[in-house]
């Protein structure tokens, strides 16, 4: 679990901003996200393929431009 402390002279708007960040950077959320649903293994490799594909596709087109 992702904690701040409170520094000298620091306002709530920045704690509260850290926060956020090292929220964002422990990946919490999107472990959350991901595990909100349950999706079996073979649909999970669909879904990989299926992304890796998507990323090809678009450093090919980057490179014939």
């Amino acid at each position: 679990m992702a904690s701040v402390n409170l520094r000298n002279n620091e306002s709530q708007d920045s704690l509260l901003k850290r926060f956020r960040k090292k929220v964002v950077r422990s990946g919490v959320l999107s472990t959350v996200r991901r595990k909100r649903w349950f999706v079996s293994k073979s649909e999970q490799r669909r879904m990989e393929k299926k992304k890796a594909i998507r990323r090809i596709k678009r450093r090919q087109y980057k490179y014939d431009e």
